[in-house]
């Protein structure tokens, strides 16, 4: 039995503590106990894993194209973000591309399946974003978004986890609900849709839409816009980019101000040797080099959303969107997936399936 200890922990949606968490040889959370203060190993906060569901690459890490080694590396990137589950992202190509990256993912949670004595970062399932997209394409390649292609959709690969398609799409609604059959997650994005095609494919299934704000249509006071629809509505849940460069401080409050239960923070995070987000060269933003603990402090420090709803955006409700029973919170049964921020919410140590990562300092 291995356990850990802090003055303070994120339990059923609020702070609490002191804590004692523990969990068994199979990574599972066994007993979520109160302890007194001089009993608490950290003076620390104590939250569940963080789930990012967007992740193209970091620094030379593109997740289209990549050795084993590279993958290795990339978890433990990711777990000194405090990530401990995410998926990984495919952008717009031709369908035979994807398939491509799709084995390869395959191949990496192949890998992962087996629980050996390295922490490793648990891969969900590939986001696929696109090539079904609207007419808000962003920074995708023109020529690779298309017409949904529902014999393609019908043989997707079982490590598909999430797509994001246009919901101006002529076969929008059939490819939501195909999509939802076979088990994945639908998000709405890239997308100039109008309110009723909007409507319409949250009826068929969707459950989220990409990226708030970005590649969208926005928010007017008298004209329709799908970031509007986003915020009027409590059902969806909205992903964001908190970089405060894809979307402004004061948008980002907006946002959890208007669905404090249904945001989700992602990174977005692309391949790139620069400090700031990439873009193209008409200015149009192209991915960002967020991580996700950055994004979890921009929010709280610049942008005064509240700590418990921003630990909500990235540990429980990403996994209540992808249907994951087993992680996004502290709970018996739950998986051992632990993180350690301290009073400037830096990691301190993060516990993947029970297992430490020890590349972060003591």
């Amino acid at each position: 039995m291995t356990r850990i200890s802090a003055t303070r922990a994120f339990v059923n949606g609020a702070l609490t503590g002191p804590l004692s968490v523990s969990w068994d040889a199979t990574g599972r959370i066994t007993a979520v106990t109160a302890i007194q203060v001089a009993d608490a190993e950290f003076d620390a906060i104590l939250v569940p894993g963080f789930i990012d569901l967007q992740v193209n690459g970091f620094g030379s890490f593109n997740v289209s194209a990549s050795d084993a080694t590279q993958w290795s590396q990339a978890d433990q990137y990711l777990l000194r973000a405090g990530v401990t589950s995410w998926c990984p992202t495919l952008v717009s190509a031709p369908l035979h591309a994807i398939d491509s990256s799709l084995m390869t993912i395959q191949e990496q949670m192949n890998d992962r399946s087996t629980r050996d004595s390295n922490a490793r970062t648990s891969i969900i399932g590939a986001h696929v974003e696109g090539p079904f997209l609207g007419e808000a394409i962003g920074a995708h390649v023109k020529d690779s978004v298309r017409d949904v292609d529902l014999n393609w959709i019908a043989g997707l690969s079982d490590c598909v986890a999430l797509m994001t398609i246009g919901a101006e799409q002529k076969q929008a609604q059939e490819a939501i609900r195909l999509l939802r059959k076979k088990g994945i997650a639908v998000s709405i994005g890239h997308t100039l849709a109008s309110e009723q095609e909007y409507l319409s494919a949250k009826i068929a299934g969707a459950q989220m839409v990409t990226h708030l704000y970005n590649a969208m249509s926005g928010v007017h006071h008298r004209d329709h816009g799908i970031a509007l629809d986003v915020l009027t509505d409590d059902e969806i849940y909205a992903s964001i980019i908190v970089d405060l460069e894809h979307v402004s401080n004061r948008a980002v409050r907006l946002a959890f101000s208007a669905k404090p239960d249904r945001m989700i923070m992602v990174s977005d995070s692309v391949r790139s040797i620069s400090d700031r987000a990439p873009r193209l060269k008409n200015g149009t933003l192209a991915g960002s080099v967020l991580s996700l603990d950055q994004a979890l402090r921009n929010a709280v420090f610049q942008c005064s959303v509240s700590l418990t709803h921003a630990l909500e955006s990235v540990t429980k409700n990403p996994a209540h969107v992808l249907g994951l029973k087993d992680r996004g919170e502290i709970k018996i049964g739950m998986r051992a997936d632990l993180v350690l921020l301290d009073e400037n919410l830096a990691v301190v140590r993060t516990i993947s399936n029970g297992l430490l990562n020890n590349t972060l300092n003591d």
